[in-house]
């Protein structure tokens, strides 16, 4: 990403793109880890959903509070409950249409001054974060998930 504008995109249009990538696929499809170790379909797009509900209220928090510090968290274990493992990926991906829209509106509408406050590190090797450079971070997070998913699509067998 290099502006605003295409983090903001890029963020709006993640759900839309996701459906795109796995319509039609079948529960064996959604659940088989065709390129293990990575996650199998259905966790990239749970986990999309855990993740980007955490983020969405750290920016709320970054805003209003007059110091927010993250806290970390292990996607890799949250992985592995049956939650994100169900191959019934209709729940997430609702739930990212309705986040991913409120954070563009969100986005849409910070003042210079918002864009720069920031988040406080949850460790030396944490570095505290703008909500600029947080919005490109998770920008880049949902392409990310969209080419490992194009990744295990590419793995199944035809």
């Amino acid at each position: 990403m290099e502006t605003r504008a295409e983090a903001i995109d890029a963020i709006r249009q993640l759900p839309a793109q996701l459906r795109e990538l796995v319509d039609g696929l079948s529960v064996e499809q959604l659940t088989t880890a065709y390129n293990a170790p990575e996650w199998t379909i259905a966790q990239n797009i749970h986990h999309l959903a855990d993740t980007h509900m955490v983020c969405i209220r750290r920016f709320k928090l970054i805003l209003t509070s007059p110091r927010f510090q993250f806290t970390a968290y292990d996607v890799n274990a949250i992985a592995e409950y049956p939650d994100a493992k169900e191959a019934d990926i209709e729940h997430s991906l609702k739930l990212l249409e309705g986040l991913q829209a409120r954070w563009a509106i969100l986005l849409e509408n910070l003042s210079e001054e918002e864009w720069g406050k920031v988040g406080i590190g949850s460790s030396p090797d944490r570095a505290d974060m703008s909500l600029e450079q947080l919005a490109f971070v998770y920008s880049q997070h949902g392409i990310n998930h969209l080419q490992q998913i194009q990744d295990v699509l590419d793995k199944m067998p035809a």
